[in-house]
């Protein structure tokens, strides 16, 4: 029976957790890294800060499961890059987070390569993916070394090796969705066909080994963070469905291993990679939802996210909140929208504010299940979802009653580790099929609409016009 420790290497922390061959979990640790919000839309973490939280959360969790571990597995946060010396392994730059905004100029001098780049690579031209982020670095702060996602780098410390895997580099805007190998003239049009690049593994590969947490053992079932909690949450089949509400909220869907773009503006992209076939994914983004909750924290309203269901009103008074505190994803991709509220009154107070705020956030969710729905060819029936926000009920039911839909919560908090466990254990065991490696599991809660689908209508046709004005407004400065 094989026991992984798998490393979740988030935005806002990072959790280790070790698991044996049967499911159990025989230590967690975690610990935060705080991102560093700059103004013009940056945000930036410290590279050594996310490696020592890798090593010391990893330590921890070994040392608390008290057992020998045979593998191990790292998610990583899929878009977020640095620069870096591939000979010392020193950092050369920040690390650049997916929600770092400064990259839209070269997302502008290049929008007239808009529709090539979204046929060749399923995703939308937008600063959150990788390539415009590494040609920012390349043009502002150093053309030394090589610029990757982070997950190269934290491979490289723990094996030596330089490699990124599939369903990492779907998300660069410089792979083809098709074959996920590196595109030569997409490279250039990011002015980085002279870099050089890690090699692109499968999730099912044993890409080195590691003596960093005691013991030498391989490390394997390398995967983006929201891949590894779609896979965990048994979504293996087109048109399953989930959600993680982490720092943002992502809601991705199966869509079998046909190469398939979105007609409604959503990203396409790499699942994982096992057995030599190819899963693909269509992936909606809310970029602020821990975030927006922190920033909540930051203005005093509430103490702790754990604070939200008892300080929410339970009515928000018409007022009406558009959560884009860093910018709006699908269907709107519009970087450069900012926040609102609407519907303000004298007798308006902190928790009308944070209703809405959570309101919002589902709405979001909503709009991208909504396009979900019309690329798949068929309504959405019941949406899994994960993440630290899953205990807010508030918003859970808001979620549910703006869908029309059943959601069920994971019952764990360890989704995406527990993702990148099971890709490990193919990894190791190639007589092992992928449902076989992922566990099965029952929702620790259900949500069903108590809302009628006309108070849903009502609710998401006011919140569009907020969104709408929001938009134009910022258009026209």
């Amino acid at each position: 029976m094989t026991t992984v420790l798998a490393i979740d290497q988030g935005t806002s922390g990072t959790k280790a957790v070790v698991v044996d061959g049967d499911g159990g979990v025989l230590g967690i640790a975690e610990l935060p890294v705080r991102p560093t919000y700059l103004p013009g839309g940056g945000v930036e973490q410290n590279p050594r800060e996310l490696l020592d939280s890798v090593l010391d959360a990893g330590r921890e969790a070994v040392a608390r499961a008290g057992a020998r571990i045979d593998a191990v597995t790292l998610a990583n946060q899929g878009e977020t890059v640095l620069a870096w010396d591939p000979v010392t392994g020193d950092p050369l730059s920040p690390a650049i987070v997916w929600q770092d905004r400064r990259s839209e100029g070269i997302c502008a001098e290049l929008d007239g390569f808009r529709d090539r780049i979204a046929d060749t690579t399923g995703l939308v031209l937008d600063p959150y993916f990788s390539a415009p982020k590494m040609a920012w670095l390349r043009r502002n702060v150093t053309g030394a070394g090589v610029v990757t996602t982070s997950d190269s780098w934290l491979v490289h410390h723990l094996t030596g090796e330089f490699v990124t895997d599939v369903s990492t580099a779907s998300r660069s805007l410089v792979t083809r969705l098709g074959d996920v190998e590196w595109d030569a003239e997409l490279l250039e049009l990011f002015q980085l066909g002279e870099e050089r690049l890690p090699r692109i593994v499968s999730c099912d590969e044993v890409v080195g080994g590691t003596s960093a947490f005691g013991g030498h053992v391989p490390v394997a079932g390398l995967v983006v963070d929201q891949q590894a909690a779609l896979l965990a949450e048994n979504c293996l089949r087109a048109g399953e469905a989930k959600c993680t509400f982490g720092t943002g909220a992502f809601l991705l869907a199966n869509t079998g291993t046909s190469a398939t773009r979105s007609t409604a503006g959503l990203a396409a992209s790499v699942a994982w990679r096992v057995r030599g076939e190819t899963s693909y994914c269509f992936d909606g983004q809310v970029y602020t939802a821990a975030s927006a909750v922190r920033w909540l924290q930051d203005l005093g309203f509430v103490q702790s996210a754990a604070d939200l269901d008892a300080v929410a009103a339970t009515d928000a008074e018409g007022v009406l909140c558009v959560p884009a505190l860093a910018g709006l994803a699908a269907p709107w991709w519009r970087p450069d929208a900012k926040a609102a509220f609407t519907g303000m009154t004298l007798s308006t107070g902190p928790r009308h504010l944070v209703l809405a705020v959570l309101q919002g956030i589902a709405a979001q969710v909503a709009e991208v299940g909504e396009l979900v729905a019309a690329d798949l060819g068929q309504p959405l029936t019941m949406l899994r979802v994960d993440g630290g926000l899953t205990r807010s009920r508030v918003l859970m039911q808001a979620v549910a009653d703006l869908m029309q839909i059943r959601i069920d919560v994971y019952p764990s908090q360890h989704a995406t580790p527990l993702g990148a466990v099971a890709l490990a254990r193919a990894s190791l065991d190639p007589s092992l099929s992928l449902e076989d490696a992922v566990d099965a599991w029952e929702p620790s809660t259900t949500y069903e609409p108590r809302w009628s689908a006309d108070q849903a209508a009502d609710f998401r046709s006011r919140w569009g016009e907020a969104v709408a004005a929001a938009v134009t407004r910022e258009g026209e400065r």
